[in-house]
């Protein structure tokens, strides 16, 4: 009997020591819950804790700025790193101002609430990265449109990828804008006007593509631009006059800037590609149909989808189609 009761005893004793155990970190817990609320997704909270810039956050917002728009999965890609702590890095540096999370994409999270966060540079990161005698870059990042957020979101994705596949040892060399042109602007350098014809009709077509950028061998030897076009879909593929916006005029304008040479004089390269970039296999069926109806110029074009794009670990190894419906890669110097 003494024995059943002592065994009785410190069962009770040790049942009584775990429930403390568990109301003290219960306690402890909701006293962290209280200290530490959780944070708004668009709103900054002014009493976040004290940042210290670190290498990788001035590489994160080079980045944004380079880009315009990046969504936290495409600055991980760039910068590396734990996507926990990229997060988390993100979260503090949009509560202290250096980056924005533009309100534009509010509805795209009430239509898929798991999706990435997008951001862009802010003033405080514009003044952490500015660089003496040049000029610091400045965005108005309330009064944006969700299509053009999306858009540069797309342009954004091409480049990552191209970003990511030069990195390795054996890649072509990426130049960039800023490498092609450092001390003029590109809107002035990557813009130009060409004289399209078809179908009776002669129209001076502005062209500046979305983005721009070159790939080349390590002998230098060989270097080939590139000009992407992120389609939407929102602009229809053929109209009646070359006076209205058409995916046509556009492959008419890229044709002409071919046979006129244009590239050569302004540009001073034999050999550029204009990569166009869908949102679906529908979409690039169409595209790829209206570039066939060209009279000459097919090789200069090639198709893929942005969800090509993304899945592919290596942009450069991922196949595009031609204006003539074959295969291709991009680099095949």
């Amino acid at each position: 009997m003494v024995v059943g009761f002592a065994s009785n005893t410190y069962s009770m004793l040790g049942i009584a020591l775990i429930a403390m155990f568990y109301e003290t970190h219960f306690q402890m817990a909701m006293c962290y819950i209280k200290v530490m609320p959780k944070l708004s997704r668009f709103k900054r909270e002014p009493n976040i804790q004290e940042l210290s810039l670190t290498g990788r956050d001035l590489d994160i917002l080079r980045q944004v700025a380079r880009h315009r728009f990046l969504d936290s999965r495409q600055i991980t890609l760039l910068v590396g790193g734990s996507t926990q702590q990229i997060l988390r890095r993100l979260q503090r540096l949009f509560h202290h101002g250096y980056l924005d999370r533009p309100r534009a994409q509010v509805r795209l999270f009430e239509e898929d609430g798991s999706r990435p966060m997008v951001y862009a540079l802010a003033g405080a990161g514009s003044r952490a990265i500015a660089v003496p005698g040049h000029r610091r870059p400045r965005y108005d990042n309330r009064n944006l449109k969700q299509l053009y957020l999306q858009h540069t979101l797309q342009v954004s994705e091409v480049m990552v990828a191209f970003t990511r596949a030069s990195k390795s040892a054996a890649a072509p060399r990426l130049l960039l804008e800023e490498d092609l042109a450092p001390d003029k602007s590109p809107s002035k350098v990557f813009q130009w006007a060409v004289t399209v014809k078809h179908g009776g009709e002669s129209k001076r077509v502005g062209t500046f593509p979305d983005r721009i950028f070159a790939l080349e061998s390590s002998d230098k030897n060989e270097r080939v631009f590139y000009f992407v076009e992120a389609d939407r879909a929102t602009m229809p593929v053929s109209r009646r006059s070359l006076n209205q916006s058409s995916i046509l005029r556009k492959l008419l304008a890229y044709e002409a800037t071919w046979s006129q040479k244009i590239h050569e004089t302004r540009f001073g390269t034999k050999r550029f590609r204009v990569l166009f970039v869908a949102t679906s296999e529908e979409r690039m069926d169409h595209l790829v149909a209206a570039c066939s109806k060209l009279p000459r110029g097919h090789g200069l074009f090639l198709f893929t989808t942005v969800e090509a794009v993304r899945e592919k670990s290596n942009i450069l190894t991922l196949p595009w189609r031609t204006g003539s419906n074959k295969s291709e890669f991009v680099w095949a110097a």
